[in-house]
């Protein structure tokens, strides 16, 4: 098993540290809020108090931080326990334009860098059934290997340099699926009621159709049941729609829904859901 560090306890980087620990990895976890990382002492995690001292010793490295600035700058404080050898995996979302910064930190502190997002949510991380969309060199992978096993139901290696952000490419575009049908969603449910009618009457509706599929059964259930636990929150949606209109504005492409529903998870955020699953865009449908 891997000596993994792994800093941002969030809700993905909590799931994830879980994973690894139920299947014999050891693992070292940090966050910049103490107290988020402390629950998973129990677990069996070992809780540093800096990110240097997280990254000391460990085989693998990975980030599941909020934004590139702050993995950057988590990085750099780490940078003394780095050292040639570890292989840093970076699996939150970030930038287009971040991954060469972080790649060019790896290379002057020792890490081997591999950019690795995944598509998933808290439930797939907690089942080790993400997708890992992973780009890096070759020498990387069976060191990686172990880890990714255990966190993915399987890996797409997608390029063998990890600063062209292969991985992150394809994570925006992919994000950007949920994010859009998370969105529309939403709105048919309000809609919905809006009009008089019971939203239970639009599952009848689709199920079991041609417009029927798992992802819509899991968000529709959970607005018509009021049942908004965060799995990937607003606040962290309408982050990722930001990044979505930039690297799409960089390609030369418009992404009209996207920028749409980066609208609503604002006006959600506004009503007070930032911290709410993102399906509680549902309430940006609704004044006040």
């Amino acid at each position: 098993m891997s000596e993994v560090a792994l800093l941002g306890t969030g809700i993905m980087g909590t799931a994830m540290a879980r994973t690894l620990l139920r299947d014999g990895h050891r693992v070292t976890v940090w966050n910049r809020t103490a107290a988020r990382a402390e629950p998973l002492r129990a677990d069996g995690a070992a809780v540093a108090s800096s990110p240097a001292e997280a990254v000391t010793g460990a085989e693998v490295v990975i980030t599941v931080l909020g934004d590139g600035e702050t993995a950057l700058a988590v990085m750099a404080d780490a940078a003394p326990g780095l050292r040639p050898g570890q292989v840093w995996a970076q699996m939150g979302t970030v930038a287009v334009d971040d991954v060469p910064r972080l790649a060019a930190l790896a290379a002057e502190h020792g890490p081997t860098f591999v950019d690795a997002p995944v598509q998933g949510t808290k439930q797939p991380a907690e089942q080790g059934n993400l997708v890992v969309l992973a780009a890096g060199p070759q020498k990387a992978r069976p060191v990686l290997e172990p880890v990714f096993g255990t966190l993915g139901s399987r890996t797409l290696w997608l390029d063998e340099d990890g600063s062209a952000a292969a991985g992150t490419r394809l994570k925006l575009a992919a994000v950007s699926y949920a994010i859009s049908l998370t969105s529309v969603i939403a709105e048919s449910v309000a809609l919905t009621r809006a009009l008089g009618l019971d939203a239970a009457l639009l599952g009848e509706v689709l199920t079991g159709g041609p417009l029927d599929n798992a992802y819509l059964q899991v968000k529709m259930k959970a607005i018509v049941d009021d049942e908004l636990a965060p799995s990937f929150a607003v606040r962290t949606a309408e982050k990722n729609t930001r990044i979505i209109h930039d690297a799409a504005a960089a390609a030369g492409i418009r992404v009209d829904v996207n920028d749409a529903a980066g609208e609503r998870f604002r006006r959600a955020i506004e009503q007070g859901h930032g911290d709410a699953d993102m399906a509680a865009t549902y309430h940006a449908s609704f004044p006040g």
